[in-house]
């Protein structure tokens, strides 16, 4: 038999990216990011955009554990949140209630809070909308939470099947979420411009009328296709 945890456990000092890191993958496509990471890094797709909140941010992740029905580190983390930090509240996928709402929205803008990101439902979604603060979530309920714990603030959590650290870079647009771990994150500014031009050449190319890769021409004609009848 295990001792009750702690109401709340906070870790408010850790390592943090450099304002400069954060700026570089700032309007990134999240699947240029991904490619930078050799295709992961993405969180489950069903966590997406709330209404019409802006769908673009890009901050340092403060990750928060509520658990099952509960928001009080939600709430608590509304107090260590710094400007420009994206609060990651990982629910552990619950869908029978919001973790939170528009006035928990609002006070995160007022704390400068570059997004909020949720593996759980929020609600309140005309007040969402009016913060204007980017919101993405697994879903909308109006059911309500307790407010009684125990939960983390400052400490991993996974979310959507992808672990996020605190000082971790957080980044969303209209296709989702990706997470960009500190210790990867000058390896995907480094590799991002190469991204880039790959992705301008390709697109120069379609605009000239591609229909098909010279990489799968090629893999067609090989010996490593066997074609039927």
């Amino acid at each position: 038999m295990i001792e009750d945890p702690p109401i709340l456990t906070i870790r408010r000092r850790f390592p943090r990216p450099m304002p400069e890191q954060v700026a570089a993958l700032a309007g990134a496509p999240t699947g240029f990011v991904v490619d930078c990471m050799d295709g992961r890094g993405a969180l489950d797709g069903r966590i997406k955009p709330v209404g019409a909140t802006p769908p673009a941010f890009c901050g340092v992740a403060l990750p928060c554990h509520v658990g099952p029905g509960d928001c009080l580190a939600v709430l608590a983390a509304l107090e260590v949140i710094r400007p420009g930090d994206v609060m990651v509240a990982a629910t552990d996928g619950f869908a029978g209630t919001a973790v939170a709402g528009d006035r928990v929205m609002g006070m995160a803008r007022n704390g400068a809070a570059a997004g909020f990101v949720t593996d759980g439902f929020v609600r309140d979604l005309d007040g969402i909308e009016a913060v204007g603060l980017p919101c993405f979530a697994a879903g909308i309920t109006p059911n309500s939470p307790a407010k009684t714990g125990p939960g983390t603030i400052g400490l991993p959590v996974t979310i959507g099947g992808v672990s996020v650290a605190a000082g971790d870079i957080v980044l969303g647009d209209r296709d989702g979420v990706v997470v960009v771990p500190f210790v990867g994150i000058d390896a995907v500014i480094a590799r991002l411009p190469t991204i880039r031009d790959a992705e301008a050449a390709l697109d120069a190319e379609v605009a000239k009328g591609l229909l098909v890769p010279d990489a799968i021409r090629t893999l067609l004609a090989s010996d490593a296709v066997r074609e039927v009848d």
